[in-house]
């Protein structure tokens, strides 16, 4: 039987961090679904194409995984496709108690769900996409000091997609090759979308 495993997340945008826990993951499973979860109650600085498009190119040369989304729970995605196993990152104590809460809850949904945390890689631990959200808003890709800077946050085969963004400064939402979406924070109602 197939050890297949989910690792979701908003991933907006998705950093070497998420692709780290990727990497890792995908040798632990035979099959490893990056699952973009949907809340239409989110606001994202990245539409849902641009951000499934840049998972697409930073793990294209894992064999073992699929990109999908999905607007709804992410255990009832695990159920629709056999997965037994969420993929969680931790990059320190903040995300434990988080976590746990979120695998519990996950649990009582769906019991045959176990949850498998990975520690962020050191040089990962300070890497999150609200920092590169908040480096994007104060312009840092306009510059060639910026975007070096950007490089050490997301895949090479991301970066261009964040230099291509423009920030419409008069309703604060970042729009990527004519596709929009606002920017905005997490969301308690995100508990069990990933």
């Amino acid at each position: 039987m197939k050890k297949i495993a989910v690792f979701a997340g908003s991933f907006d945008p998705f950093t070497l961090g998420h692709l780290d826990i990727v990497r890792r993951a995908a040798a632990l499973f035979d099959e490893l679904y990056v699952l973009l979860a949907v809340n239409a109650s989110k606001k994202y600085m990245f539409s849902e194409s641009a951000r499934i498009e840049m998972i697409r190119k930073a793990v294209a040369g894992v064999p073992n995984v699929k990109v999908e989304s999905f607007d709804g729970l992410t255990v009832e995605f695990m159920k629709r496709i056999g997965a037994k196993f969420l993929v969680r990152g931790i990059r320190g104590s903040a995300d434990v108690e988080y976590e746990q809460s979120v695998a519990w809850n996950n649990k009582v949904l769906y019991p045959e769900c176990e949850t498998v945390f990975l520690s962020s890689a050191p040089e990962h631990l300070m890497v999150s996409s609200t920092v590169v959200r908040e480096l994007l808003k104060v312009g840092i890709a306009g510059s060639e000091e910026g975007r070096t800077k950007l490089a050490k946050y997301v895949h090479e085969d991301v970066l261009p997609l964040l230099i291509t963004s423009t920030i419409d400064s008069s309703t604060q939402s970042f729009s990527t090759e004519g596709r929009e979406s606002s920017a905005g924070s997490r969301l308690p109602s995100a508990l069990l979308r990933g």
